[in-house]
């Protein structure tokens, strides 16, 4: 079963609609809970961390399907069980939908999430279609070009976020590192230059202060 829709502009992982999010009376929190995940999963891909155009992510039992096309992600989240092929068949819909809705410039101007609400509406229709395997739309989805089935990218979400933590940890550590002092203007020996000729330096300085004053005074009485 189709469970949850999101797409997402891919240059900054903004998302821009959300489709009908199947509710759980068991647990109020499954909506947002996975939500969040597939928030996260755009934030990786805008930031390039997962490169393929088409994957499948599994999370405890459930797993998103991903596809990116011009620059805009499709993301759906379905039962295990669900046939892999239906996922990305309703995600190849949605992308064709979205042609026919999609405005560069007004996408572009896009800056609060889920606020290209025209699309909603064509989420909901297009996932209505989805939601029994057994119609024989859906049948003849799966039955055609079975040889040819689908060659997708699988992982697990815990590799993906061990992944993240593993980068975020690294940078922090690369922010936090001072800048190795100058082997140069830190060396002892330096050190001992600048104390024995400082003096040297200022002696000769001042020495040359009171020469260039003794002339000038002289020169001043002679004329």
């Amino acid at each position: 079963m189709v469970k949850l829709t999101i797409v997402g502009r891919v240059r900054d992982g903004l998302p821009l609609a959300e489709g009908p999010r199947y509710l759980n009376q068991e647990n109020d929190n499954f909506s947002s809970f996975y939500k969040q995940q597939a928030e996260f999963i755009l934030k990786e891909i805008s930031r390039g961390a997962l490169a393929p155009t088409k994957m499948i992510i599994r999370v405890d039992h459930h797993s998103f399907h991903y596809l990116m096309e011009n620059g805009i992600c499709f993301i759906t989240l379905c039962d295990s069980s669900y046939p892999r092929k239906l996922a990305f068949h309703y995600l190849q819909d949605l992308q064709k939908e979205f042609q026919k809705f999609d405005n560069s410039s007004l996408i572009d101007k896009i800056t609060r999430p889920y606020s290209f609400v025209k699309f909603e509406s064509i989420i909901g229709n297009t996932r209505k279609l989805y939601i029994d395997t057994r119609t024989q739309a859906n049948l003849s989805k799966l039955n055609a070009k079975r040889r040819q089935d689908l060659d997708i990218v699988i992982e697990d979400m815990s590799q993906i976020v061990e992944r993240r933590r593993i980068l975020d940890i690294s940078e922090r550590m690369l922010r936090s590192t001072p800048e190795p002092a100058s082997s140069v203007w830190g060396s002892r020996r330096l050190e001992v230059i600048a104390l024995k000729w400082t003096p040297i330096t200022i002696i000769v300085f001042v020495a040359a202060v009171l020469l260039w004053g003794s002339l000038v005074l002289s020169d001043t009485i002679i004329i």
